[in-house]
């Protein structure tokens, strides 16, 4: 199970736990179905039993998540204990709810089925518009989507409450190209890339970026990198995934290269992305600062590989963190 999860749910704690409320009408569902299959009965309610503890991971931990976001004076305590009362209130209300609805329901199967798929509803709704409306200020990979696609195309920084309106919490992010951060260099070296050129590009920026198919950007990391380096990695892979949808990228203000023919070369290939990163992401970071956003947190979903170079024989060495 944690396999699935993996390091997600940190990263993208609004998009688990709607899927934890999804999953959850899902058991239920089976639930009130199970009855009218007797040779299935017990198959049926496993089936629920394992939903609901994938419930009780995503949806606990996710609640973790968003507590500790909604701790904005570190009194997480404070914030656990308004949850748990708000929790014990709403369920008490069940409690008399279902006391008056058993006796009105028992037996009539068309009633308990219309009351489902109605409080069902207003039950995802009702959490559909909560997670949309949870306003976070550290960086995920789809929130970092949304900023660098409107900054790369107007130079502009949103706001964190408008690339929070625009985070999809019922599908990933969406990309032509896919950015895998934390890759093992083993991948690389299987594929006959020159590591002697490798080992001088982590030296001086800490990460080096590969496709590993026509449809995929990997990213690899020093042993020494920080949750900087991270974002520098991701804000460089976004800028060749833009490039490669074939949109034009603007000048960012405060930047400038003398005319559009200079600026357009320096954008060409591989290298002009490298100058482009190091002339712009220094602004960039100051633009998120002024906006609201935080950049002492990471949650870009990063993998545990990572890559240290021997000081004095300039081999590789990949670990697991």
């Amino acid at each position: 199970m944690m396999i699935i999860f993996r390091t997600n749910l940190d990263c993208d704690a609004k998009r688990w736990r709607l899927f934890a409320d999804i999953i959850n009408d899902m058991a239920i569902f089976l639930e009130i179905m199970a009855p009218n299959f007797p040779m299935v009965f017990t198959f049926i309610l496993c089936t629920s039993g394992v939903l609901k503890s994938i419930v009780g991971v995503s949806g606990g931990a996710t609640r973790a998540a968003l507590t500790q976001h909604q701790a904005r004076r570190n009194n997480m305590a404070d914030v656990s204990a308004k949850d748990g009362s708000q929790e014990t209130l709403v369920n008490l209300a069940a409690l008399l709810c279902s006391l008056l609805l058993v006796p009105i329901v028992t037996g009539r199967h068309m009633l308990i089925w219309t009351l489902y798929i109605v409080f069902t509803c207003l039950h995802l709704f009702a959490n559909f518009t909560a997670v949309k409306g949870v306003i976070m200020e550290t960086l995920n990979q789809a929130r970092l989507h949304i900023l660098l696609q409107e900054y790369f195309s107007t130079g502009i920084v949103l706001p964190p409450n408008v690339v929070n309106r625009r985070e999809p919490v019922l599908w990933s992010t969406r990309r032509k190209l896919k950015i895998h951060l934390g890759v093992s260099l083993v991948k690389m070296s299987a594929q006959s890339f020159n590591m002697e050129a490798v080992i001088d590009i982590l030296k001086v920026k800490k990460y080096v970026l590969w496709f590993d198919r026509k449809d995929s950007i990997n990213i690899s990391l020093s042993v020494t990198s920080d949750f900087m380096d991270q974002l520098r990695s991701c804000y460089h892979a976004e800028l060749l995934n833009y490039m490669a949808e074939g949109k034009t990228v603007m000048l960012p203000k405060n930047i400038y290269y003398g005319s559009d023919a200079s600026y357009q070369e320096i954008l060409t290939g591989e290298e002009g992305s490298c100058s482009f990163v190091e002339d712009t992401f220094s602004q960039f970071i100051q633009d998120l600062h002024s906006h609201g956003w935080q950049t002492d947190v990471c949650l870009l979903g990063s993998d545990e590989w990572r890559t240290n170079i021997h000081p004095h024989t300039d081999t590789l060495h990949t670990k697991n963190l």
